[in-house]
């Protein structure tokens, strides 16, 4: 289980790998699970409680820490933190296209990624907690997606649970894939027009790239096509307090004059584009998006639906074309290079109606576990209506609404966010 153990400046790092079932409903095949145990050099030998970090994404490995500052310093004081890297993701099983080959086909691929989800991400945790924990209760906290999988561990396992902290993550129990997108359009949409009224030169400069890539062959320094509709995915950034300088700054060096004289896409903005996109590292975020809020129904490209509804986004607009969010579409598993082979299982996957249960309501309602959640009153991401609605069925859920923030709060003030969270649990705020 202890594979290893490294010594930083400030923090005492265990690595943890467990051999866990695939599918736990027939055991038989396993898959390694990793998680990295972050202690305090001066309290090595003290008998703290633990702090589950469950990631956001979905698709996204646990945070290398780099030494004792943000949410983990405060974490500290009181816990030992166990970041786990969840199926799928960094050193556990890690889905990709790469390992997905080994799969004889696409059904077989798609059997194989339904079984990555939450649910399964918390009955992980379970038996972890069943090894390295002793059995005893622990807490969790969840950032985004990792508040998802906060509320299917109340629903599936609270036994296990003494305390319950979210960052920008509590999830709609209820609502199906196009109710979530047709809440959360308006907010790109909103956040587009705090873009453009912050950099309004930048109006003339997205029209002229995107009419660009729209008449003109444009390869990234990896191989895939730089087509309009992949530049546009750049407001996925729109919804981090960094988001709109960020992606200004990207465009500011996006044309060059080239030998002939003419203007031409620069490449050193092509190579800072593709840093800003993990789609194909991550492809878990474009396999399983819908699979994020899909209940025994089918999702079938729901983003890609409801976006119809919004002719805002249209690229031929001639006021502004608007970038789009976190949706993830069908095109996408033609134009990334590494999501082209899972083009047929991402089919499948959007298809298929046999997803299970994440929430059960009925036992949420009879929560014991003390939740504390800051919402974000602007989050582009996860729809604040929609998270007031869940904290009015499940007792015991705390929320701390702040417009201070944006939805990455805990990686830009985490020291500051988790303190309030674990005093508001406390009964100390």
């Amino acid at each position: 289980m202890l594979t290893s153990q490294h010594k930083i400046p400030g923090l005492i790092l265990n690595n943890h790998t467990f051999e866990l079932p695939l599918d736990y409903a027939n055991p038989g095949k396993t898959i390694s699970v990793f998680a990295r145990e972050v202690i305090a050099p001066d309290k090595e030998d003290a008998n703290q409680p633990y702090l589950v970090f469950f990631q956001g994404g979905p698709g996204s490995g646990s945070p290398r820490p780099m030494g004792a500052s943000g949410w983990i310093k405060r974490a500290l004081k009181d816990y030992r933190v166990l970041l786990l890297d969840q199926r799928g993701t960094g050193l556990s099983a890690p889905l990709t296209a790469q390992t997905l080959r080994a799969m004889p086909n696409a059904q077989a691929q798609a059997d194989y990624i339904m079984h990555f989800r939450a649910d399964n991400i918390v009955r992980d945790a379970e038996a972890i907690r069943a090894q390295l924990g002793g059995g005893k209760p622990w807490s969790i906290l969840g950032q985004s997606y990792g508040g998802f999988c906060s509320l299917r561990y109340l629903s599936a396992a609270p036994e296990g649970l003494k305390e319950v902290f979210i960052t920008g993550g509590v999830p709609s129990l209820t609502r199906a894939a196009e109710e979530i997108y047709r809440a959360t359009y308006p907010r790109v949409i909103a956040k587009n027009a705090e873009y453009y009224a912050r950099y309004p030169e930048d109006i003339a400069l997205v029209q002229e790239l995107v009419r660009h890539l729209q008449v003109n062959e444009v390869m990234l320094p990896s191989g895939g096509r730089l087509t309009a509709q992949r530049f546009l995915q750049l407001g996925l950034q729109f919804g981090m307090s960094d988001g709109y300088e960020a992606i200004h700054y990207l465009l500011e060096e996006a044309w060059v004059t080239g030998a002939d004289g003419k203007r031409e896409i620069n490449w050193n903005f092509l190579v800072h584009f593709e840093h800003l996109q993990s789609f194909e590292t991550n492809p878990i975020y474009c396999l399983l998006q819908d699979g994020c809020y899909t209940q025994k129904a089918a999702g079938r490209w729901a983003a890609d639906r409801v976006l119809k509804e919004f002719p805002e986004f249209a690229l031929d607009r001639k006021d502004r074309v608007l970038f789009t969010g976190e949706m993830v579409f069908a095109w996408q598993f033609d134009t990334y290079p590494q999501l082209k082979p899972l083009k047929a299982a991402a089919e499948l996957l959007a298809q298929t109606d046999a997803w299970p249960m994440l929430y059960d309501v009925e036992k949420l309602k009879q929560n014991r576990v003390p939740i504390a959640a800051a919402v974000y009153y602007d989050d582009m991401y996860v729809h604040r209506e929609f998270q007031d609605e869940t904290a009015q069925i499940v007792p015991n859920m705390k929320l701390w609404h702040t417009n201070e923030y944006e939805h990455n709060g805990l990686r830009a003030d985490g020291e500051k966010i988790l303190g309030r969270l674990i005093g508001m649990v406390r009964g100390e705020i």
